[in-house]
């Protein structure tokens, strides 16, 4: 059964408190468990055990760090603006809270006695809500690298600033063919909308466009510039410690499964069963059911956050930058076209043989513009050759070896030959000391 608008606004006051609280304290231990489970799936793919002392399997080593870390001497450099200093983590952190505010859960449960959709709210523009609580984020992090006085603090909350601008725009479009197929904004609408096929499969570019640009978003490895310990130490939070640090790592856990739960919401599905399980099991989308497939697709996200973090090495910024521009967002643009001429083209009647709705058309769509995003991809930008310089000796000084004659060898250098002719000198008895 799914919940409509009108089901939202109508529940007491303290049932409005008890799901606060519940998502309050999901995202908590949502984040305790996440950083756990990183540390075992990369340790297990470096062939490593992970953390396995504290509690059953490890499992409580997240918390006895965050103990240890809460307890630490807080500092405060000399030339920070200490005010912003210490809003600036509070700025990540709630705004990463607040999001979670308008994803579905499931569907209209009995809760205390209380009939109440599991969902604290919705409203027709939902999405876009989240788009803009979610770029708040970014004046927490440019702050907390301004203020800190730091150098390397304020490259690092530039690069994010220049980062979360760029594929915020390639996610936004990604997602506007979401909202042209739903006819909503709403996220409880968009997805009943799903309730026959997920998003996922027939929007398969959009669903692409925004998995590559939620790993921007959260400034997850390999797009992980503002952190790049290479050049920048530990960027925007080079200055943070105790508990202000925590902030900062708290809001880029809750983002990860921010994220990940607007792509399981958008292209997923939300919480029906996945696998078409409820055409032979009824009850799969009743009661708290939804909640655990739900749950199983965030953590699927999240476990590849893990897997790109482990298998994948940091990409150059201007790269970087140069995907986020040069393909993500024509190549976006290029599919909202498409998607509207075909909408358009549908409630025209142009297609009233029955070919619109051939699979196969949609096949071929998708077929084109996931070619178009892989060659764009896969042709390499021609970079303009440095012009051959000749050197001359300066007179009167060192001697310059001359260039080769087909310029700068490339490659590894001439092995070396040492001559083997040689003979050795043996000691005699007259320099050998009897002591």
């Amino acid at each position: 059964m799914n919940t409509e608008l009108s089901a939202f606004g109508n529940d007491v006051w303290w049932i409005v408190l008890v799901k606060t609280l519940l998502v309050f304290v999901v995202l908590v231990l949502l984040t305790l468990f996440n950083i756990w489970w990183e540390r075992r799936v990369v340790a297990r793919m470096q062939h490593r055990i992970g953390p396995n002392v504290h509690g059953p399997f490890g499992l409580l080593q997240s918390l006895a760090d965050g103990v240890k870390l809460a307890f630490k001497e807080d500092l405060i450099p000399k030339a920070a603006d200490k005010v912003v200093f210490v809003l600036a983590p509070v700025i990540c952190v709630v705004p990463a809270f607040v999001t979670f505010s308008v994803i579905p859960f499931g569907p209209e449960v009995t809760l205390f006695g209380e009939r109440t959709p599991l969902q604290l709210t919705d409203m027709p523009v939902a999405v876009l809500f989240v788009m803009a609580i979610a770029s708040i984020g970014i004046y927490g992090i440019v702050l907390g690298g301004w203020s800190s006085g730091s150098t390397y603090s304020l490259l690092g909350g530039l690069r994010s600033s220049a980062q979360m601008i760029s594929y915020e725009v390639a996610m936004g479009l990604a997602l506007v063919a979401v909202f042209m197929y739903a006819g909503s904004m709403s996220t409880s609408e968009i997805v009943a909308a799903q309730d026959d096929l997920w998003f996922g499969l027939i929007l398969l570019p959009s669903f692409v466009i925004y998995a590559i640009a939620m790993v921007g978003e959260t400034n997850r490895a390999p797009f992980d510039l503002p952190e790049a310990e290479g050049e920048l130490v530990g960027g925007f939070h080079t200055e943070y410690s105790s508990l202000k640090f925590a902030l900062f790592f708290l809001a880029e856990y809750i983002n990860m499964a921010t994220v990940s739960a607007l792509a399981t919401t958008l292209f997923l599905g939300g919480w029906h069963a996945p696998f078409w399980i409820d055409e032979f099991w009824a009850g799969a989308n009743e009661g708290y059911w939804p909640v655990l497939w739900f749950f199983g697709k965030v953590l699927s996200f999240i476990f590849v956050f893990i897997w790109l973090r482990g298998s994948l090495p940091r990409l150059r910024y201007d790269q970087f930058m140069a995907f986020g521009w040069k393909r993500l967002i024509p190549i976006s643009l290029v599919w909202i076209v498409a998607v509207a001429t075909m909408r358009v083209a549908r409630n025209e009647g142009a297609f009233e043989d029955g070919f619109s709705g051939n699979p196969q058309f949609w096949m071929i769509m998708i077929g084109v513009v996931l070619v178009v995003l892989l060659v764009t991809f896969l042709v390499p930008e021609k970079t303009p050759e440095a012009p051959t310089q000749v050197r001359t000796p300066r007179a009167g000084g060192f001697p310059v070896p001359p260039m080769p004659t087909g310029g700068a060898v490339r490659g590894a250098a001439a092995p070396l030959v040492f001559r083997t002719d040689h003979t050795s000198v043996q000691p005699t008895d007259a320099g050998v000391s009897n002591g």
